[in-house]
């Protein structure tokens, strides 16, 4: 379970910051995990609630947004919506898209105290 890995680089950058900017709570980290980024959403929860006991973190409310895949057809020109990496462009059925969005995996912002 690659997610608890991924959680402990989140602790990581927490820390980080909390050195950085001087705080000592975390009360919300919101994450942005992308449909494509490979990412199981509800292990990544259970890694949080686990990686996080004993931080400045530990009590932090995990708000995760998933946004949609979007990828840029050379074809018509267009960025449209798409599911799965290989989905032919919904506008003109070209398959050479270039995907720009839904493969992140990054902190959004945090609230602290």
């Amino acid at each position: 379970m690659h997610e608890m890995s991924l959680c402990e680089n989140i602790l990581e950058i927490i820390n980080a910051q909390a050195d950085q900017q001087a705080f000592s709570k975390v009360d919300l980290v919101r994450l942005e995990v992308g449909p494509l980024s490979g990412v199981e959403v509800e292990a990544l929860r259970f890694g949080f609630d686990v990686v996080m006991r004993g931080s400045v973190a530990e009590k932090a409310r995990l708000d995760i947004i998933c946004p949609e895949v979007a990828a840029w057809c050379a074809s018509c020109n267009k960025t449209v919506s798409i599911v799965e990496r290989y989905d032919p462009c919904p506008a003109c059925g070209a398959v050479n898209l270039q995907i720009t969005s839904g493969g992140e995996l990054r902190i959004k912002e945090m609230e602290v105290s």
